[in-house]
């Protein structure tokens, strides 16, 4: 960089704080952090469990805006002094060009929640795994999947819980639901609705021959109290059974999970996750209440758009992105062209470059 670039970035840099800063809402997180704090400075604050952990998820939610938002700013206040000087003395230009650049990465990074803004996307979020044609291939891509975005989960600091599960016969699984609680979770996974397909040597083919398998993936966002909609009874089917997985004994051995049907739209939510019917049952309708939210949502949008809503087959051809693991390593968006040949990086729940090259692309073409 030269003096005068130097300079220009110093100003829009102070600028691109400033919008950031409003944008979250720092001041109002800072003061929401400090009355949960005293809260929690009361003898009785773990008295009432669930309200107590409500408010640690909320303050884990100030901090994970706030930490990195004090970080950047305080790397910001190091450069404007370190360009002052380099004004003053060119030997350290290259050092004030290298803490640009540095900076440059950190605030885009922050950035991307600026992209965040829509309805939900603050929200926590369902995610439902769906293994496609092709038996124990899908059901093991199924199951691979899981594990790359509960990796994903974990590096972003979310955490998450798997509302249902249907095993596969033979390995992997046909379907998958959790909830995820983590700030924007609902905004980011987005990005990750539709089909993806894997090609690779079937570890299942006593051939090694190449197989192409094919899952779907579903997001929709977790509805706030306030937001009421209303379910006729006499719209739902619900069906109770014994739950598949994990759990214990009694979870095994009642029919406590739970499986509701809205005939209207065809919808269909389970839950198996709690020992109680009762708690299932009301975790689903809480499922069930934000799907058909977001469809409303959805068809909404479209119908402005003048576009018609299709559910995509999940096979050939409506792939958002591929996994190809043989006869070369390469895994490639095809909705903004990002694409890696780190696929062992991906698998690890490593895709923030996916969803950030689409939360951009989405906001450009907005």
């Amino acid at each position: 960089m030269t003096f005068d670039e130097l300079n220009t970035f110093a100003d829009e840099l102070k600028k691109r704080l400033q919008t950031l800063k409003d944008f979250l809402h720092i001041d109002e997180k800072r003061r929401e952090m400090a009355e949960i704090e005293a809260k929690m400075a009361a003898p009785d604050f773990w008295d009432r469990k669930e309200e107590a952990q409500n408010l640690m998820a909320a303050l884990s939610s100030c901090r994970n805006l706030i930490q990195p938002f004090d970080k950047l700013a305080a790397d910001a206040e190091d450069f404007y002094a370190l360009a002052e000087l380099a004004n003053e003395d060119e030997s350290l230009l290259q050092e004030a060009d290298e803490s640009a650049q540095k900076l440059e990465k950190e605030i885009s990074d922050i950035e991307i929640i600026s992209f965040l803004s829509g309805k939900f996307d603050h929200a926590n979020a369902y995610v439902t795994i769906h293994a496609g044609a092709g038996g124990t291939e899908s059901c093991d891509w199924a199951s691979m999947l899981l594990r790359m975005y509960r990796r994903f989960f974990e590096r972003k600091g979310w955490k998450d819980e798997i509302i249902d599960m249907q095993p596969g016969e033979e390995a992997g699984v046909k379907s998958v639901t959790l909830r995820v609680t983590g700030e924007f979770a609902y905004g980011y996974l987005r990005s990750e609705r539709g089909v993806h397909r894997l090609v690779r040597i079937s570890p299942f083919d006593s051939n090694a021959r190449r197989h192409t398998s094919f899952s779907s993936v579903e997001e929709f966002p977790e509805l706030d109290d306030d937001i009421d909609i209303e379910i006729d009874e006499k719209d739902l089917r619900i069906d109770t059974y014994r739950s598949s997985g994990a759990g214990g004994q009694h979870v095994n051995t009642t029919d406590s999970a739970v499986r509701i049907t809205h005939l209207p739209t065809g919808v269909v939510v389970c839950c198996q996750n709690e020992r109680s019917q009762h708690k299932n049952r009301a975790t689903a309708m809480k499922m069930l209440q934000a799907k058909l939210y977001a469809m409303e949502e959805e068809k909404r949008r479209q119908e402005a758009a003048g576009l018609r809503g299709e559910q995509s087959e999940n096979g050939w051809g409506s792939q958002i992105r591929s996994y190809v693991l043989q006869p070369y390593q390469m895994v490639k968006d095809l909705r903004t062209g990002a694409e890696t040949g780190n696929t062992g990086a991906v698998l690890d729940g490593e895709i923030d470059m996916f969803i950030e090259a689409f939360l951009r692309s989405a906001t450009l073409n907005a």
